[in-house]
């Protein structure tokens, strides 16, 4: 369905370190800087993308917006928050772990601009 997801930063920089950490884990190779202000993560499913804005104003967070990221098991859930949080994100909501009756394991995190991102593990049905 997406073919790319862009999202603002203020600090190009700061956002390819925060990012390079948090999705090297789950084997993204890390991002590429186009133009000294954009950074785009490519895999052979699509396309992540962070950019300072376009039109020069400040980059700011969607409110009630998230993106989530595919784990392939708690522990990359796990290793993906613990690499979110070393490099400037900050955890929010409950701690990493498995939401009850959802079959779900969920790690919640804002990036160092603010973005709510998720990274999330689909829990195998018994």
């Amino acid at each position: 369905m997406f073919s790319h997801i862009m999202i603002g930063t203020n600090d190009v920089e700061r956002a390819k370190t925060f990012y390079d950490a948090v999705l090297g884990t789950l084997g993204v190779p890390a991002g590429a800087i186009d133009g000294g202000r954009r950074i785009f993560y490519r895999t052979k499913t699509g396309v992540f993308s962070v950019t300072k804005p376009i039109d020069g104003e400040p980059a700011s967070a969607p409110n009630g917006g998230t993106i989530g990221f595919a784990c392939e098991s708690p522990e990359q859930a796990d290793a993906w928050h613990a690499a979110g949080v070393a490099n400037g994100g900050t955890a929010i909501e409950a701690p990493p772990g498995e939401r009850e009756g959802s079959g779900l394991y969920l790690a919640y995190l804002r990036d160092p601009d603010g973005n709510k991102i998720c990274g999330l593990y689909r829990m195998p049905r018994a």
